[in-house]
């Protein structure tokens, strides 16, 4: 069974229960994943980077305010993580898979050599919408890279042609033909 590491300083449990304290001082942003019989026991922090999680967690429980603030007075940070709906939910209009998702895709079994088109994801979002089902976040991505790898295969791999196109005629005579030089 794969797991997914959320850490890059990685260290053994004997060695950690060795000496803990020193461990988490040399650790790089303030997490350490703790491993027995080659797997991940636990995660370990600092203190420091408790109080930083603690208070992210506060920022983003607040309620969205429907108030404008001028933003010369109030600095957001500019990259928030994308906010998710925990648990079930219904499809709705704005929903957006991870910005990992190709890579979660893959590890489902569903290898997707180009990202979501916009006209893909809108066919699935209004689909689904209509269907009115609630499933987690992660099981809406299942679906949708389920829905391209099935939608892709009937065109070969690749994403629908545009039927409004026009299509530019050949203008070379292929050798074996009348008139052929």
């Amino acid at each position: 069974m794969s797991s997914r590491i959320l850490t890059s300083t990685v260290i053994g449990v004997d060695e950690f229960m060795r000496d803990h304290a020193s461990v988490l001082a040399r650790t790089e942003g303030g997490a350490v994943a703790v491993f027995a019989n080659n797997a991940p026991a636990f995660y370990a922090i600092t203190p420091a980077r408790l109080e930083q999680l603690l208070t992210l967690e506060a920022r983003l429980a607040r309620p969205a305010s429907d108030v404008a603030l001028d933003s010369q007075f109030f600095a957001e940070p500019t990259a928030a993580p994308m906010q998710v709906p925990m648990g079930k939910f219904a499809m709705y209009a704005d929903w957006q898979p991870d910005s990992d998702f190709q890579r979660m895709a893959a590890l489902w079994g569903v290898a997707l050599a180009q990202p979501v088109a916009p006209e893909e994801l809108a066919a699935f979002v209004a689909y689904w919408q209509a269907e009115g089902k609630v499933f987690h976040h992660v099981q809406w991505q299942q679906k949708l890279a389920r829905s391209l790898q099935i939608g892709r295969a009937n065109n070969n791999g690749l994403q629908k042609r545009d039927i409004n196109t026009l299509s530019e005629p050949d203008k070379e005579i292929p050798t074996g033909f009348r008139g052929a030089k």
